[in-house]
């Protein structure tokens, strides 16, 4: 299993670039929420609570865009989709089961499926044939989120910045 940590402040007005480490501590790639203008930022700033224009991208460490999550609010349905920015792959993200309290999610691509159990408290869950793949962890720590990602060796996707963009997008603010 591999892991990965960063920081996160404990608020979702600040856009700042948050650094990704392994497991020996060395910077691997960056994240960050992002606006495609400043009236879209001051709009959901002032009316929709820092929630409706919602894009996080992560970065290679010479800056190069690897994924982009950004939610989708489209004649009243909203969805979430993932683009792998080196070739161009979209995966699309929607809830499954509005009617529980915290709904499941579920990415797809063609034949590829994989769900993701969101908790408020523990651990979320990255699930692949009902074997969890990988599992994200935000821990509220001195008005700061300490955030740790572990993957499986046998996850079909292992690239950390797909787990972290959506990690940001769905499960750290959500729709």
């Amino acid at each position: 299993m591999k892991s990965y940590n960063y920081l996160h402040p404990n608020t979702i007005n600040e856009t700042p670039i948050l650094v990704i480490q392994n497991e020996q501590k060395e910077d691997v790639l960056t994240c960050q929420r992002i606006y495609s203008n400043g009236v879209k930022r001051f709009l959901d700033q002032l009316l929709w609570e820092n929630k409706y224009f919602l894009t996080y991208k992560t970065y290679d460490l010479k800056k190069q865009e690897l994924f982009t999550c950004k939610k989708i609010s489209r004649k009243g349905k909203m969805y979430f989709e993932v683009v792998d920015e080196r070739n161009k792959e979209k995966y699309s993200i929607a809830y499954d089961g509005w009617q529980q309290l915290i709904p499941n999610l579920i990415i797809t691509k063609g034949d590829f499926l994989m769900k993701i159990h969101k908790e408020m408290e523990d651990w979320s869950t990255f699930l692949v044939d009902d074997r969890v793949v990988a599992r994200w962890q935000a821990n509220l720590q001195n008005d700061v989120f300490h955030i740790e990602l572990q993957i499986e060796e046998e996850a079909p996707i292992s690239n950390p910045a797909f787990y972290i963009a959506i990690s940001q997008c769905v499960l750290y603010i959500g729709g």
